[in-house]
């Protein structure tokens, strides 16, 4: 009987020194979490011995970790937005100052053709504004959360055909033909037929724009691709061509706000669809990838 007490005893004492151990512990974890600053890259270590004592630390430090990416990745959206903004600033500005410029000139213009000239110039740059207003408008409501698309099926070809006619005075003066080449010219996908054709829109209109040879839409099972030649490839980062505001180094001081691509790539993952691109040597190939999407070039 003596040597049953004794070793409960022994066990009481033991589960005593062990709790005083672990209160230790967890006092010494709380400590930390306390005192550690908010932009502090230390993480809690473990002193005691047990899987339940590394397990609570690994939780912690996963909160912590996400916290820390969380709060740079706030870091970034608030320099992206600054950037943004000060490109957004330009643009505006630009367009506005030539328009203010050219009305200064028409006032102290005596030839009425000469003035005419100048007013014309000016009403040219407030269109510039105003189209990258519209732009502006378009990309809101294209990143809206509640935007509603009436998805229904679309023929695809179709589609594609109105935007190259309506394109067709812009191709005249550039001096292209533009190559279609279908391998389904009956394919259709369920779309909202005037995203989609906003997407061909801005497609086309920026090959016109920043391209430096003839246009060639192609469609291989569910991939519709747009390729031209391009005059600085290296100028150019396709991983960054649906970004708002992106530009090319050598067409930042051409038309343009650099949303039209930005406001496709965000109507067409609305409607399941995605956009890339890539650089094959001095072409551009930027494809739509159509709900079963585009194979992966070898």
């Amino acid at each position: 009987m003596t040597y049953v007490l004794v070793g409960i005893a022994c066990l009481a004492v033991g589960a005593g020194i062990a709790a005083l151990f672990f209160r230790r512990e967890l006092r010494r974890m709380a400590g930390f979490l306390r005192g550690r600053e908010a932009r502090s890259n230390a993480r809690m270590t473990v002193e005691a011995p047990g899987r339940a004592f590394a397990e609570l630390a690994e939780a912690v430090n996963a909160q912590l970790d996400a916290a820390q990416q969380e709060r740079l990745d706030g870091q970034r959206r608030q320099q992206e937005f600054q950037r943004d903004l000060a490109s957004l600033s330009h643009d505006i500005r630009t367009p506005l100052m030539g328009a203010k410029g050219y009305l200064r000139l028409a006032q102290d213009e005596g030839d009425e053709a000469g003035r005419d000239r100048r007013l014309a110039a000016a009403e040219a740059r407030l269109d510039d504004m105003g189209a990258l207003l519209d732009q502006l408008f378009a990309y809101a409501q294209a990143n809206d959360p509640d935007l509603a698309l009436d998805l229904v099926p679309v023929a695809v070809l179709p589609a594609l055909a109105d935007v190259l006619v309506g394109q067709f005075p812009a191709f005249e003066r550039r001096g292209w033909e533009p190559r279609v080449d279908f391998e389904d010219e009956a394919l259709s996908v369920d779309a909202d037929a005037e995203a989609l054709a906003r997407i061909f829109e801005n497609l086309v209109a920026n090959a016109l724009r920043h391209g430096s040879g003839p246009l060639a839409v192609g469609q291989r099972g569910a991939c519709v691709t747009f390729a031209n030649e391009v005059p600085d490839p290296a100028a150019l980062d396709p991983e960054r061509l649906f970004e708002r505001f992106y530009r090319a180094d050598d067409a930042r001081s051409a038309a343009g706000s650099g949303l039209g691509l930005a406001v496709s790539a965000s109507l067409a993952a609305a409607m399941g669809m995605r956009l890339s691109a890539r650089l094959e040597g001095n072409v551009l190939v930027v494809e739509l990838g159509l709900p079963e999407g585009c194979a992966v070039p070898r």
